[in-house]
């Protein structure tokens, strides 16, 4: 036992060599979660820390509250707009697709492996979703992005994917603890989870802005904190009622990210920054949690199931669950390779540890190895493809604008960002020329890389950024005037 101020000193010397390690892996090209989860494992029983840490119970509490709080950050930086084109097919990328590399992946693990054909679907479901946002960090790391709905396409499957590996890891372990059940009698319970944990989400997620906007706290930093239970509150609602509390959570942040609520800008930064605190400590406990020493025993299995699910199993569920879609097949092959497993494998390859699952041990080292050799070799070479495949497209960073505003009580108004097209009647114009509504005030200019404080004279060019403060139902109108 060591005392609670070692333990705090501990933790704390961890994360901050986790978030100065970031800045290294971003030089580098290759996904934080590798360095996260390496300075677990050296500060772990097997390397110069000599931290002793197994339990899987903590650790995958720990994952679920972890998890719960990205999805809902994931959701609320998700523009609906940029979603709802490629909404059908991210819908089945992250269901019809998760289950097709579950398959394949599951029947290979099986075969090479010296699984029961169903502890092989077990492993597969575990490693089936994915992990965009590793790989978002990454391209912007090398100041890449990739062209047309890639991007939205990626973004939705990777943050809507995870709630459907969840439920087949539960399934598959009912059934090696239940030999009696039959896939028949869990379908039912999937379908339901799914549509009832979709509706949750947005019935909740409704509440939410409602309840934030209509409570009227006394004092703004308690709208954190009621933030900080909602997301807790629609997941142990879900869960109780045998919803997908993960795919609640997320539809949730997807409904408030998308509607207007006060404090939005503050609440938004605050969960961004809680979910990289979440995604830290995930991985640094993942990473305390697995032996390395372990991984060497099953490194052969590991590589080739790892290949197999990168060239095979990953590429067959897309091009299968894209076909009609209208993509073209250098699209398709980079979603193919956006294949990258993130912590929530690992998470999930905890539940057969404390179900008692007779090949848990071995099935968690794979996953880990898995995880970690699918980071290095895909995380690392997703620039270089995407260039190859000619779907790169430079990154564009907007100027940081110096002018802030956050929606608080009393303030109908809100700040709209409207960009000036060549076609524009406003272009040539000067501001007092334009006809905007009485209570629009257009705040600032951006120009290039500059700022400009308009006054009633200025004369609005092709490419100026107006930051305008304007009613909601002014919007439209404005938009109608300028675009």
């Amino acid at each position: 036992m060591i005392s609670i101020e070692l333990a705090l000193l501990a933790a704390a010397v961890l994360l901050l060599a986790s978030i100065l390690a970031s800045k290294v892996s971003d030089r580098l090209g290759i996904p934080s979660l590798l360095i996260f989860l390496g300075i677990g494992m050296l500060a772990g029983s097997d390397g110069i820390g000599g931290i002793q840490f197994d339990d899987p119970f903590i650790a995958q509490t720990l994952g679920v509250i972890a998890l719960s709080y990205i999805l809902f950050a994931g959701g609320l930086s998700t523009g609906w707009t940029s979603v709802r084109p490629v909404l059908w097919r991210g819908g089945i990328l992250s269901t019809l697709g998760v289950f097709i590399t579950a398959a394949l992946a599951g029947w290979f693990a099986a075969f090479v492996g010296g699984f029961s054909p169903l502890e092989g679907f077990l492993l597969g479901s575990i490693i089936s979703s994915t992990d965009a946002a590793a790989v978002f960090s990454v391209l912007r790391s090398k100041n890449v992005s990739l062209k047309g709905n890639l991007k939205p396409l990626l973004e939705l499957e990777s943050g809507s994917n995870d709630p459907m590996a969840v439920l087949l890891t539960v399934a598959c372990i009912s059934l090696l603890l239940h030999p009696g059940e039959t896939v028949a009698d869990l379908l039912p319970m999937i379908a339901v989870q799914l549509f009832l944990g979709a509706g949750l989400g947005y019935l909740l997620g409704r509440g939410m802005i409602h309840l934030i906007n209509h409570v009227r706290l006394e004092y703004d930093g308690l709208y954190p904190v009621l933030s900080l239970a909602l997301v807790l509150f629609v997941y142990g609602l879900s869960t109780t009622l045998q919803a997908n509390g993960f795919l609640a959570v997320y539809v949730a942040g997807i409904v408030m990210g998308n509607h207007g609520f006060i404090h939005k800008r503050s609440l938004i930064r605050f969960h961004d920054g809680l979910a990289w605190l979440m995604q830290i400590s995930m991985f640094l406990v993942l990473g305390l949690l697995v032996y390395p020493s372990r991984l060497m025993g099953i490194a052969g299995t590991g590589i080739r199931v790892t290949a197999f699910l990168m060239l095979a199993a990953r590429p067959a569920a897309v091009f299968l669950t894209l076909i009609g879609s209208g993509m073209s097949f250098r699209e398709q092959v980079m979603v193919a390779w956006v294949g990258l497993r993130g912590a929530v494998p690992i998470i999930l390859a905890t539940f057969p540890l404390l179900a008692g699952i007779p090949q848990a041990d071995m099935i968690f080292n794979i996953v880990f190895f898995i995880v970690l050799t699918s980071a290095l070799l895909q995380g690392t070479s997703i620039p270089r493809v995407a260039r190859w495949l000619g779907v790169a497209a430079p990154l564009s960073l907007k100027p940081r604008s110096p002018l802030e505003f956050d929606r608080t009580r009393g303030i109908q108004s809100e700040m709209v960002e409207i960009e000036i097209p060549d076609h524009s009647p406003a272009v040539g114009k000067q501001v007092v020329e334009l006809g905007l509504p009485q209570n629009a005030l257009i705040a600032l200019v951006r120009r290039d890389d500059e700022f400009i404080v308009p006054g009633g004279g200025t004369i609005i060019e092709s490419g100026d950024a107006l930051l305008v403060l304007a009613c909601k139902e002014d919007v439209s109108l404005l938009r109608s005037i300028l675009g």
